[in-house]
């Protein structure tokens, strides 16, 4: 058995060891990536060299931020005023990071930027009307997915590019298309979770009576139900306790009122961060640990309040995790994976191998990578009849539609903004659902555009 093999076995044993109780998936995957650099002589500090520094960052600053727009009452003024926006209506509640995720990688926004933003307005929203945590962050990245391949978003920008140079003979209309293709993938994927959603219960049915106003209480009361009581869905789905979409509903620990001038500068820094990061590509990161630290000292928080409220396990689980899965890169293991799935067929055929392959690298991997990296296998099949739009959006789709699982930034920022009670339970149904993706996206990406 090659070292390749057995970093995969032991990556399976180690999620197989997660149904042990009071197993810590985080300390256990830096010891195996430690015990794995020993077996294939890579030195310690080569492998400490495969922790996510930038994740680190990133997640830190933007939760940091949050927990002090949450601490301050902002948060809860903000989501208070999405449910205003909406009507109340829960189905449109549940919509809104679905919104607000494809508009910000529609015009440009980074992947992890935009996530950084979704997350914790998704999971919030979650945590206050009963709605499942895993429907809401599906919905939040399904969103961030359907604007990647606009004109000027990096997805697309990179397809036109890499195609022109490829020599892919991309038509005039390929941007449009690619757009297109990206907002019918994503809503497609947004009405089957709803479907599904609604019939389990895990979106509730029915209103919450809109505030009275922005400032007002957090949450709203039901004014009308044709199914499950929403008043017994957060310990359906794992919310905290007294987490109710009821008007009297508890606040998180630590929050308070805010005044108007607390709102306005916490919106402020907020916006600013959006801003910077999206107009000038700003470390979102650091420019969110900034603007925490200036609202701890403007607004005299509680010392430590906002460090405390950090999600150090989640950090560390996936920062083990992503340690380990880069000693398993650089060790070939991916490569291996990718070799058993190729097969001499027909263009079509061979573009659904490709999409499998980049699924599989996509799920522990860079998916804007792992794009770059397929993409020069696309011109011999366009070459014998392969519609070049087609490969581009099913090699595209195929990359970004397995995103959503716990292994990557993605899946560390939902659990970073998710509520504490929820991770574990979360954790596994991400990793349920990015497995299941594996298997379908691919396949269904390839059947949808393949024929183009």
């Amino acid at each position: 058995m090659t070292v390749a093999v057995l970093s995969i076995v032991v990556l399976v044993a180690l999620f197989a060891a997660t149904l042990i109780r009071g197993f810590d998936l985080g300390p256990a995957a830096l010891s195996a990536a430690f015990l794995l650099g020993i077996a294939a002589g890579v030195p310690a500090d080569e492998v400490t060299g495969f922790f996510p520094a930038d994740f680190f960052v990133l997640i830190v600053g933007v939760t940091a931020l949050f927990a002090a727009a949450q601490l301050n009452g902002t948060l809860d003024w903000l989501l208070d005023l999405l449910l205003r926006l909406v009507g109340g209506r829960l189905l449109l509640v549940a919509l809104v990071p679905f919104v607000i995720g494809a508009v910000l990688t529609a015009v440009g926004t980074l992947p992890a930027a935009a996530t950084a933003i979704v997350a914790p307005i998704a999971l919030g929203l979650a945590a206050r009307y009963g709605i499942s945590p895993l429907v809401a962050a599906v919905l939040g990245i399904t969103g961030i997915i359907s604007g990647l391949l606009s004109p000027l978003a990096v997805y697309g920008v990179t397809a036109r590019e890499l195609s022109a140079k490829l020599g892919i003979g991309l038509p005039g209309t390929a941007p449009v298309t690619l757009l297109l293709g990206g907002l019918v993938t994503g809503l497609a994927v947004c009405a089957g979770c709803l479907f599904v959603a609604k019939r389990t219960g895990a979106v509730p049915r029915g209103r919450t009576a809109v505030p009275a106003g922005a400032g007002g209480p957090a949450g709203g009361t039901r004014t009308e139900d044709t199914g499950p009581d929403p008043q017994d869905a957060p310990h359906r789905y794992g919310a905290a306790e007294g987490t109710e979409p009821a008007s009297d509903a508890p606040r998180p620990s630590g929050t308070t009122q805010g005044s108007r001038g607390t709102r306005i500068l916490t919106v402020l820094c907020l916006l600013t961060v959006v801003v910077l990061s999206v107009g000038f590509e700003m470390n979102v990161g650091y420019l969110g640990l900034t603007a925490a630290m200036v609202l701890q000292l403007v607004l005299r928080l509680k010392p430590g309040a906002i460090v405390s409220k950090i999600p150090w396990g989640v950090v560390l689980l996936i920062g083990g995790l992503l340690t380990y899965v880069g000693l398993m890169e650089d060790l070939g293991a991916f490569k291996q994976i990718s070799d058993l799935l190729r097969v001499q067929g027909s263009p079509v055929l061979s573009l659904l191998v490709l999409c499998y392959i980049a699924g599989i690298t996509s799920f522990a991997a860079s998916s804007i990578a792992v794009f770059v990296t397929a993409m020069p296998l696309l011109p011999p099949l366009v070459a014998d009849g392969l519609s070049p739009v087609g490969g581009v959006l099913a090699l595209a789709l195929a990359s970004v539609l397995v995103d959503i699982n716990p292994l990557g930034i993605t899946g560390g920022l939902i659990l970073g903004a998710a509520e504490p009670s929820v991770r574990p339970r979360l954790f596994r149904q991400l990793l349920t659902y990015g497995i299941v993706s594996i298997v379908v996206a691919p396949f269904l990406a390839w059947l949808a555009f393949g024929w183009w």
